[in-house]
């Protein structure tokens, strides 16, 4: 190594370990990679409001819902890896996305270093009150009367909600039509409004609506009942075995981010997720706190990677 470079290391060294040491000494940027209200969202700003208090800096909440979520991921790729922003990420953004847009500018192994998957949560199949089904079972033998008639609402090409659907139909052997809506809570209303007539939608902002009457639940999509509606069988259960699709919200950094500054918002979150108040407004919205390593992480991506472009490829899925 020729001596003047390392000298520049040497002298490098120094700046970015107190630049670690005063992390953060300004307001943190938090890309969620969905609209306001959906799953990503609210888990983001029970994360972001914690983080307030721990990091003493105000986390920013940006939504940059879109092309399932790959807008939003794109814009935290490209970012200066500092710390300074974060992507609340989600199965729908970093696996199903890069699965069905292959021609991503980024990459969701390559271009970011996991931190910790905040929590799980189930889709929730719903329906129209008025639709004539009260199982899984009943819908099934609907759409298998009337081929081609019935359509299911997500919250946009390239989510969980999406490739949830996609799943179903392929495995209960179904034709069923995918609408795609500009996040979970505009596919909601559009089952509330009779524009479709079915959705496989993230529990937690939809989990209000079926409380309330203006949706009827049939079942969830996990391999377990979820406790925030434990009566609600899961699909596998109710007439399809084997199906179990469940999507998790996770923070990640852009690639180059200091592990110091990485291992400082590690412990962070980990130490908010033991926080009883916190374990309780995510149990409340339909999720499961998580809190894994940032190596436990990148190995759920990986397995989902593979699951998703698996469900991509049989069922032939593609981008509205």
């Amino acid at each position: 190594m020729p001596i003047f470079l390392f000298l520049a290391l040497l002298i490098a060294l120094p700046a970015a370990a107190q630049t670690a040491a005063q992390y953060p000494a300004k307001p943190i940027r938090m890309i969620v990679t969905a609209a306001a209200g959906s799953g990503p969202d609210i888990t983001a700003r029970i994360v972001g409001q914690k983080l307030n208090v721990a990091l003493g800096q105000s986390v920013v909440i940006e939504n940059r819902a879109g092309a399932g979520g790959s807008i939003a991921a794109e814009l935290a790729a490209k970012a200066p890896p500092d710390g300074y922003t974060l992507v609340m990420a989600s199965a729908g953004s970093h696996a199903v996305s890069p699965a069905l847009y292959p021609k991503l500018s980024w990459d969701p192994v390559r271009d970011f270093v996991p931190i910790t998957i905040v929590s799980i949560a189930p889709n929730i199949l719903i329906v129209h009150p008025s639709l004539p089904v009260k199982s899984v079972r009943e819908l099934i033998a609907l759409a298998k009367a009337r081929p081609g008639q019935l359509s299911f609402g997500s919250g946009g090409s390239g989510s969980t909600a999406h490739l949830s659907g996609e799943l179903f139909r392929t495995m209960a052997n179904i034709r069923i039509v995918h609408i795609p809506f500009k996040g979970a809570p505009s596919a909601a209303l559009g089952v509330i409004g009779g524009q479709v007539e079915m959705g496989l939608l993230n529990l937690p902002p939809t989990l209000p609506q079926v409380k309330s009457g203006r949706l009827k639940g049939l079942a969830v999509t996990a391999a377990k009942r979820a406790g925030a509606i434990p009566e609600l069988p899961t699909i596998a259960e109710a007439g399809v075995p084997g199906y179990e699709a469940v999507t998790w919200y996770g923070v990640m950094a852009p690639a180059g981010t200091p592990p110091e500054i990485t291992s400082k918002l590690y412990a962070a979150i980990i130490a908010d997720l033991r926080n009883d108040d916190t374990r309780a407004r995510i149990a409340a919205d339909g999720g499961e706190v998580v809190g894994s390593t940032p190596e436990e992480f990148a190995a759920v991506l990986k397995r989902d990677l593979a699951k998703w472009t698996k469900v991509v490829k049989d069922s032939g899925a593609r981008a509205d």
